[in-house]
């Protein structure tokens, strides 16, 4: 299904959301977040896929590789640790970030308590910083999530909490949590009250846009063009999209690129918003194998950005997500093998079938002139549930990928 939204708009960035996010702040957290020894300190790759792009027949496809953005293997390791950084600096606005990161103040920090709902990333990536700076961390979760991802998290000296409801339920168990023992709630998902440090988690995943924009034009500074017509979006509860959206917005104003928002067809909070107006909640039940956008309710932080901003919002099946981790695995002869997750491949799953229907085409503005950005959100963050999925591991992957390389360079 594609919706329209019909109160997307192309003007210039309002003054009201610059004041939340901006590309100064995008750039001044990554100044600091590029210094934390679990992050790759070279930038993720942008792969182009030109037999995709003729297949679907578009000028260009790109791809924003997060599976490699660090060992955490997702985008989540801008969020949570930008967010508790930013928590912690509020209380010390003497103290340097990047000395938080590297655990200078860990004695100071002993009492402090941080804690979050996860449907796997956010968690791990939270858990991974909370480790780093000296900071105790909790994590709740939900009953879908898998043991494999739940030893990751707690890999990271962790303390688990269970529950037997979904991703909202464990949300609010977290935020009950936090009321009854004085911790803090480090969350992606703003509600009413509660929107601090969910800006801080989408304000760090905009220092992504800042980085692609650099390998997609280095010259872009000096240019009003943006190199993309399209941006494909992960929806979750519309943290990512926000933070991305807001920077590509504030870039190119009028200019900006046709933004398409994906999320699971049972876990449609955010189509369900543009629908009716509104922060809304999903229709179905929530429950999908692209787990990091398993989630019913929307931000409703994120909702202000992604209301006026959002051209479309589509939703597919899990079938599809599981489709298009397989050809993008499989690569081609212009195409690198990708290791794309259930969440990191909805993306591509959403362009393909936007780019397969005449329909959808056209309400998209999608053309053979259209040059298409996607980003793979997360790599195989369960090694198992990818190898099950696919018939094959993640690892032999990978090593399709070298011999890709190996074979382009020959």
């Amino acid at each position: 299904m594609l919706v329209s939204n019909p109160r997307a708009l192309r003007n210039e960035y309002p003054h009201s959301l610059r004041s939340i996010m901006s590309i100064a702040e995008a750039r001044h957290t990554r100044s600091w977040l590029s210094r934390w020894d679990l992050l790759s300190p070279e930038p993720t790759p942008l792969w182009r896929l030109p037999d995709l792009a003729r297949k679907l027949d578009l000028a260009d496809v790109c791809v924003k590789d997060e599976s490699v953005r660090s060992s955490l293997g997702s985008f989540k390791a801008l969020g949570a640790p930008a967010a508790l950084v930013r928590l912690v600096v509020r209380r010390h606005p003497s103290w340097a970030p990047e000395d938080v990161l590297a655990g200078a103040h860990r004695a100071e920090l002993g009492d402090l308590v941080v804690i979050s709902a996860t449907d796997g990333n956010h968690g791990r990536a939270l858990a991974a910083a909370s480790r780093s700076a000296g900071v105790r961390c909790v994590i709740v979760l939900h009953r879908h999530v898998s043991p494999e991802r739940e030893s990751a998290i707690a890999a990271f000296g962790a303390e688990i909490v269970r529950i037997e409801g979904n991703y909202d339920a464990s949300v609010t168990h977290a935020a009950q949590l936090a009321e009854q023992h004085g911790w803090q709630v480090i969350s992606d998902t703003a509600y009413p009250g509660y929107e601090e440090v969910p800006r801080d988690v989408m304000q760090g995943y905009g220092t992504m846009v800042d980085e692609l924009l650099e390998q997609a034009a280095p010259a872009a500074s000096a240019s009003s063009a943006c190199p993309f017509t399209h941006v494909v979006l992960q929806g979750g509860v519309g943290g990512l999209a926000a933070g991305v959206a807001s920077y590509f917005w504030e870039k190119f104003g009028a200019q900006r690129p046709t933004f398409i928002v994906v999320e699971p067809r049972q876990a449609d909070c955010l189509m369900q918003s543009a629908l009716q107006g509104r922060p809304a909640v999903a229709t179905g039940s929530v429950d999908s194998v692209m787990a990091g956008l398993a989630c019913g309710e929307t931000s409703t932080l994120a909702w202000r950005f992604l209301e006026p901003s959002i051209d479309c919002f589509v939703a597919i099946e899990d079938s599809h997500a599981v489709e298009a981790m397989r050809w993008l695995a499989e690569g081609s002869t212009l195409d690198r093998p990708i290791v794309s997750g259930e969440s990191g491949a909805a993306g591509a799953a959403a362009l393909h079938m936007v780019a397969r229907s005449a329909q959808w085409r056209r309400q998209a503005a999608l053309g053979a002139d259209s040059k298409v950005l996607l980003i793979n959100t997360e790599g195989a963050t369960a090694p198992g549930v990818y190898a099950e999925l696919l018939g094959r591991s993640a690892d032999e992957v990978l090593l399709a990928q070298r011999q890709w390389a190996e074979a382009a360079t020959a």
